[in-house]
């Protein structure tokens, strides 16, 4: 399965704000956004939504609902998303170079391979290889 277009040769950052769909409605009216995605959980929160900024990408979403945590606890507004063609391969890579495995190369239900990964200086990273659904 391909990179989707708009995910393909960059890094996404992915912001948790409170106030997720107020955000979407400013960046449309301040920066001409469109709105790509939006995923809500039970309660009307969005758990993740993407929007396009006169062609950029940008994927936000409520910071209560899904924030970005390690095992210990603690916690970042911002990951950052690449797509990738080796998942598996560029995490036991970033590993072996020092980075802290979040979440191991995992299968997931919205077509993609994902793991998680904090470099050395405290960012998260989302590293994602396209599969089939």
């Amino acid at each position: 399965m391909d990179i989707p277009a708009h995910h393909r040769h960059t890094v996404i950052p992915h912001i948790m704000i409170d106030g997720a769909a107020e955000a979407i409605t400013f960046y449309s009216a301040a920066f001409g956004a469109s709105e790509l995605v939006r995923l809500h959980d039970d309660n009307g929160l969005i758990v993740h939504a993407e929007i396009s900024i006169h062609g950029a990408t940008l994927m936000l979403g409520d910071a209560h609902v899904a924030p970005f945590s390690a095992p210990d606890g603690t916690t970042t507004p911002v990951a950052l998303h690449v797509y990738v063609p080796d998942v598996d391969g560029l995490s036991t890579q970033a590993v072996a170079a020092g980075a802290e495995l979040l979440s191991a190369p995992a299968d997931m239900p919205y077509g993609a391979r994902q793991s998680m990964l904090r470099d050395p200086f405290g960012h998260v990273w989302i590293f994602l290889t396209p599969i089939a659904v």
